[in-house]
């Protein structure tokens, strides 16, 4: 006969708990640089079919230039905050930060995170001031909306836990709470890792190249 301990397995370990990295983007940057790659695309194409001379190569070089700028300052930008690091995605450098590394985050009249000594500015983040002064007026206005405290509790805790920060302030506030969670973690340990978008700065200094090129030989 097998005894009970026999029976009994080892219980096994709960697996840890993951979470999906946060997010943030520029809508607006990046519905303004779809419009512009568009517009720019149509005219570009149209000059190269139905032009004559040099000008569908000055059209092909002005492409080739310009569209990788329009996406590194529009499109590319993201930043990305998960348990072990902020990875910071700006127009011509991709930034790795171990939230250890991470000394402070800050949004003036820009978004910064500063890490390793030095300051990397957050182009996902845009900081916008009439959102923010938006924003001071929703928090004056809802301090004087009941200056006698007639308000019920419910409703008073409900105003409390609404965010009405500015988008930026908000993202800010956000990672500065993520950097404080996760600096301890054994994964979060490391310096800071950066590195340059070659696939953005390649083809823009080849169109400009291309562009002064056909432009000297006129």
């Amino acid at each position: 006969m097998t005894s009970p301990d026999d029976d009994a397995a080892p219980a096994a370990s709960p697996a840890p708990e993951t979470y999906p990295d946060r997010v943030y983007r520029s809508t607006g940057g990046i519905a303004g640089g779809v419009l512009l790659l568009a517009v720019g695309g149509w005219l570009g194409i149209d000059a190269m079919i139905r032009g004559e001379g040099r000008i569908p190569w000055l059209a092909l070089a002005g492409l080739l230039c310009a569209v990788p700028v329009v996406i590194a300052f529009t499109v590319r930008p993201a930043v990305y905050a998960g348990q072990d690091r902020l990875l910071v995605r700006n127009p011509f450098r991709t930034i790795t930060l171990p939230w250890a590394s991470v000394e402070g985050l800050r949004a003036g009249y820009t978004s910064e995170v500063l890490a390793g000594g030095a300051t990397y500015q957050l182009w996902a983040i845009p900081v916008s001031l009439r959102q923010r002064k938006r924003a001071a007026r929703q928090q004056a206005r809802a301090a004087s909306e009941d200056p006698f405290g007639s308000t019920s509790a419910h409703v008073a805790a409900g105003r409390a836990e609404e965010d009405r920060r500015a988008p930026s302030d908000a993202a800010i506030g956000d990672l500065r709470e993520m950097a404080e969670t996760n600096a301890q973690r054994e994964g979060a340990q490391g310096a800071p890792e950066v590195r340059w978008a070659f696939e953005v700065i390649a083809p823009t200094v080849a169109g400009a190249v291309l562009l002064g090129v056909m432009l000297a030989i006129g």
